[in-house]
């Protein structure tokens, strides 16, 4: 492992690059003995899974990825935490059994959802993962091997839930699957012609549907400003849904960069007028890879944004019964010139169990757009301020703009969750270009 390579590492968003070197080896407690930071399938966004400076080593867990038990009676999996979201699919859904909570890609590892404390369209009836984990098994900062739970190390357990690797690296994932009685969904489609119609129509749906989430248009103006798509799904019980099992889905992959001028405004209100019109409402049984994973359908979709990259503005703005909050957002990127060409809704439930967790009750924006040099700082400055206004806070696992006077001033919990980092990793080993940007580390 000493001849380990330097290798360029970046995020999804693809918006800085930094040279690591990466451990590969399937005893991931061994990689971690030296390394800054331990790093799964790379979908995070921004720079949490980035190393804190050029020539740095991090731990990779793509080799350690094997179930090491699994219940069949009562649901209860114990794996490496290298274990794919798109492999426990694999492996479990045809059996019955399902994540109890799925982010909008399946390239993802279980330790990543962890340190990420990921949450999903049921968010509003189930909360984030961190609810749903019984126990880790981490070598913490301090070099000990531990596992931590509801019982063991409690604090370091809650510090280490959505605390984006920075506790710990996480060795081993005791999770709670979800029994499914069948392995397809049920959805539901509505449109709805404005913003203010898709926030209500959203809210009403989450009193009804376990999943749901909203597509918002940001290319619309005038009357149909914000208008959307809300779309909706439980698990097909067996009398409704086929009789086979959801045949494998072919992908197609993005072979290379798009050019810088190929997502513009025109293109982008081309392809989204047409695509909210011929949205099929109604009812009807779906794939459940097209349903909580419809952009994994186009490997390397992030190639769309050319060589420039992209970020994902993602924040939780807390419930005041009115959507007056999500309203300024979109309007204040729409006084910007910024047309998000990914906009999602979602309806968040209680606080996740994390010091760090990212859901609040509220609603929850997802906003993509490129990154251009000398402008997009300057538009997360003027989101950020906005959602400090409403009392809101911003996703980590998404992050790479933010400053840390504006993440300091989101988040009161920080001082508890440092107290526990400190007792665990007095010596700051674990860091990543996140933690250097946003906590003032040493690179």
């Amino acid at each position: 492992m000493s001849g380990a390579p330097v290798v360029r590492l970046s995020g999804w968003g693809r918006s800085r690059v930094v040279p690591g070197v990466e451990v590969r080896s399937e005893d991931l407690e061994e990689a971690t003995r030296d390394a800054a930071l331990t790093r799964g399938l790379g979908r995070s966004y921004g720079d949490a899974s980035l190393p804190p400076r050029a020539g740095a080593r991090v731990a990779s867990s793509l080799l350690a990825d094997r179930v090491l038990a699994f219940d069949a009676g009562t649901g209860v999996l114990r794996a490496e935490a290298g274990l794919s979201l798109a492999e426990l699919n694999r492996l479990l859904l045809r059996r019955g059994w399902f994540t109890p909570v799925s982010p909008g890609t399946q390239f993802v590892t279980l330790g990543g959802m962890v340190a990420a404390d990921v949450h999903g369209k049921n968010h509003h009836r189930d909360g984030s993962l961190g609810a749903h984990v019984r126990r880790l098994r981490l070598r913490a900062g301090s070099g000990e091997l531990v596992w931590c739970g509801g019982s063991e190390n409690p604090e370091l357990f809650r510090a280490t839930l959505g605390g984006m690797g920075l506790t710990g690296h996480i060795l081993e994932v005791e999770l709670q699957m979800r029994a499914v009685p069948s392995p397809w969904i049920r959805q539901e489609l509505e449109r709805a012609r404005d913003l203010d119609s898709l926030l209500a129509r959203l809210r009403e749906a989450g009193a009804r549907w376990p999943y749901t989430v909203a597509w918002v248009d940001c290319f619309a103006r005038g009357r149909a400003f914000g208008r959307g798509v809300v779309t909706a799904g439980r698990w097909a019980e067996p009398g409704e849904a086929p009789g086979r099992p959801p045949p494998e889905k072919h992908r197609l992959s993005l072979p290379l960069d798009l050019p810088g001028w190929a997502l513009n405004r025109w293109t982008g209100a081309a392809f989204y007028g047409a695509f909210y019109r011929i949205q099929r409402q109604g009812s009807r049984i779906v794939h459940p890879e097209a349903f909580f994973y419809p952009l994994d359908a186009l490997l390397h979709w992030n190639r769309l944004y050319g060589r420039r990259g992209f970020t994902q503005y993602q924040c939780v703005l807390p419930d005041t019964g009115d959507p007056g909050p999500a309203r300024r957002v979109f309007e204040l990127l729409a006084g910007l010139g910024v047309r998000p060409f990914l906009a999602v809704v979602k309806d968040f439930g209680a606080e996740g169990h994390g010091l760090l967790s990212f859901p609040r009750p509220g609603f929850t924006l997802a906003l993509d757009f490129p990154v251009v040099e000398g402008r997009t700082q300057r538009v997360v400055d003027h989101l950020n301020e906005c959602v400090l206004a409403h009392g809101g806070r911003v996703y980590l696992a998404k992050d790479a703009f933010s400053r840390p006077e504006h993440f300091r001033a989101m988040e009161p919990r920080l001082g508890e969750w440092s107290r526990i980092r400190d007792k665990w990793d007095p010596e700051r080993r674990l860091r990543s270009a996140l933690s250097v940007r946003l906590l003032g580390d040493e690179p």
